[in-house]
């Protein structure tokens, strides 16, 4: 067995993730659950280390003695990329690989609500797509960035760590930096970032303070700043961008999201009834409402503007579940599994 033979065997299975483990047969995640592969062998000492020393260099392989983690992307047959995490677990490596497909996904075929349309024209601003590991967070801005690339003629420039799905400039000029290779640190690529020009900036992760304050800094300049956090409903990414800050920076910090911030999409791939997976998503717009409750640290409040705020596009994750259920895409044991507020569900 070989490292390509496991990638192309995941491909084929139409698997999201690989995991491999000392002591383990190969794990492939198919339609969110994860099977182990029947007929393979278990790993033993040092054969994970075997496998992946063909698709590293040698800087590489100092790096993960060194930092005892490596992250990189690796492209296999039929265009298929791999964004992959080597690290140490127990004194034995272990790997992590997301399979990332080279067809980006359109707004229509990931079902994504008319309103958040209006996204793709948008001058300036904050949109977060937000969610846990696994839930399409990536997937979501590809599209967005791929309508808007088809749509509109503007500079966009990516901050990736790894690059996952590759850009074809359309209408749009598209630019895509990965961590490590092309700049080395998000942080100093943003700081520079504006003497090149660009409309839209795409920033993979926001994954800390510093980040997470020139993001929020450009979005008030005229800039369109996409990017992900993982968290599981809108308040509580609101709260936690907030709360990356000292106390004493907080009031503002408040007041500028309040200005800058245009929309958060929280979503969850959950199984579905047919097979496959399908997305339930909390949307929040920033309305003055909102814009209003965040300058006042009601941001608990926020809940009950998703509920009556259906025209504007908003919904709460039950609200969504709910929806998913009556379309009968989802079982009520999935929508209660995922729910925030499970009793919500159980009213009529």
């Amino acid at each position: 067995m070989n490292i390509k033979e496991i990638f192309n065997g995941a491909a084929s299975l139409k698997a999201s993730d690989i995991h491999l483990t000392t002591g383990l047969p190969v794990f492939f995640r198919i339609d969110g659950h994860l099977r182990p592969v029947k007929n393979w062998p278990h790993f033993k000492d040092n054969d994970i280390l075997s496998l992946i020393k063909p698709i590293i260099n040698e800087e590489q392989e100092k790096k993960l003695w060194r930092e005892k983690n490596l992250e990189f992307s690796y492209q296999i047959e039929n265009d298929v990329r791999l964004r992959i995490s080597v690290f140490w677990e127990k004194n034995n490596l272990a790997l992590a690989a997301r399979l990332i497909w080279p067809q980006i996904p359109t707004m229509e075929e990931l079902d994504m609500p008319e309103q958040t349309y209006q996204l793709t024209n948008l001058r300036d601003g904050l949109v977060l797509i937000t969610g846990p590991t696994g839930s399409g967070k990536s997937t979501t801005l590809a599209a967005l960035i791929d309508y808007i690339n088809k749509k509109r003629a503007a500079h966009i420039i990516t901050l990736e760590d790894p690059i996952e799905f590759v850009f074809k400039s359309n209408k749009s000029i598209i630019v895509q930096r990965e961590l490590n290779q092309d700049m080395n640190s998000f942080q100093s690529a943003l700081k520079h970032i504006v003497r090149q020009d660009p409309d839209i900036i795409l920033v993979s992760e926001m994954r800390d303070l510093e980040t997470v304050a020139l993001a929020i800094t450009l979005a008030e300049t005229g800039h369109l700043i996409l990017s992900t956090l993982h968290t599981p409903n809108v308040a509580q990414t609101i709260d936690r961008i907030i709360d990356l800050f000292p106390v004493d920076q907080q009031r503002q910090i408040r007041f500028q999201i309040a200005l800058s911030l245009k929309c958060i999409i929280s979503q969850h791939l959950l199984p579905k009834k047919q097979g496959g997976r399908v997305a339930a998503r909390e949307i929040l717009f920033n309305i003055p409402a909102v814009a209003n409750l965040i300058r006042e640290n009601k941001v608990t409040q926020i809940k009950s503007v998703l509920q009556t705020n259906k025209k504007e596009g908003m919904r709460t994750l039950e609200q969504d579940l709910k929806r998913l259920y009556r379309q009968e895409d989802i079982t009520m044991e999935t929508a209660l599994a995922h729910a925030n507020y499970p009793e919500e569900l159980l009213k009529e």
